[in-house]
């Protein structure tokens, strides 16, 4: 079967051109753009025809447009801050070479940060759902965390895909807090609450398991960042979903005292 590659975009001339390189070997490339105020488009359309323009509806419903425009039923889905290795493609080629019998395939992510390769923590493997059969797969989720569900098996690529997801520290932290926010809001809607335990417990055991279970001290002094900003993720998301509670509580109280 024939491959399209999907990718959003929002801003992102700094990285479209890389990824567009890496993905040049593919049948039909894909580029939905949410009405960027950057060079995006124009530096999209030097390397495909294929790229389309419109308002942005949030990552769920743009990823599955840009499904739904592709002109193959194979997909693979790919952000602008990720690049495709040549190990990764031939791996795709050679899959595809028949027709697959399972649904998708998890494809291993590698970070580089703070100037190193991350082969530790949570980071790595990192496996995410990106090669899929659109005919029975798509995009879920809500705030955070959308992911491909599949129907049927899923199967494993070996070979990394890498991903440049943060170009400083500071990018990082408004990352973490934009992230936090928003999962603190789909815990609240789940019906979670934070008690003092998810506040001082929840924080050190992600650390925990980042640095030692996960081994992010062999990553040296990037591997002890890296473990401790998961952790202050974490910490970020179990004080703003009590911060949620708090403001429930107290807006309920002024409703009761005024009835």
């Amino acid at each position: 079967p024939g491959l399209s590659v999907t990718i959003i975009t929002l801003n992102e001339s700094a990285n479209i051109a890389a990824v567009l390189e890496s993905v040049a070997w593919a049948d039909d490339v894909v580029v939905v753009d949410a009405t960027s105020t950057d060079d995006t488009v124009a530096i999209a359309r030097r390397y495909t025809d294929r790229v389309m323009v419109r308002d942005w509806p949030g990552f769920i419903q743009q990823k599955n447009f840009a499904a739904a425009e592709a002109r193959h039923d194979w997909i693979l889905s790919v952000d602008a801050d990720e690049r495709v290795t040549p190990q990764l493609a031939e791996e795709i080629r050679r899959v595809l070479a028949t027709e697959p019998h399972d649904a998708g395939y998890r494809v291993p992510r590698l970070t580089h940060y703070l100037g190193q390769w991350i082969r530790s923590t949570d980071w790595y493997p990192d496996y995410q759902l990106r090669l899929y059969d659109r005919r029975r797969a798509r995009w879920t989720g809500r705030y955070v965390h959308e992911s491909v569900q599949a129907d049927g098996a899923v199967g494993r690529l070996k070979a990394d895909l890498h991903h440049y997801s943060y170009r400083d520290v500071s990018h990082h932290l408004r990352t973490i807090d934009r992230y936090s926010s928003l999962a603190a809001r789909q815990m609240f809607e789940d019906g979670r609450r934070a008690g003092i335990v998810n506040v001082a417990v929840n924080p050190a055991v992600a650390f925990l398991r980042n640095y030692f279970a996960r081994r992010g001290f062999r990553d040296g002094g990037v591997g002890l960042i890296v473990s401790l900003l998961n952790s202050y993720y974490v910490l970020a998301k179990w004080v703003k979903l009590w911060e949620l509670q708090r403001s429930q509580e107290s807006g309920a109280r002024r409703h009761h005292v005024e009835r």
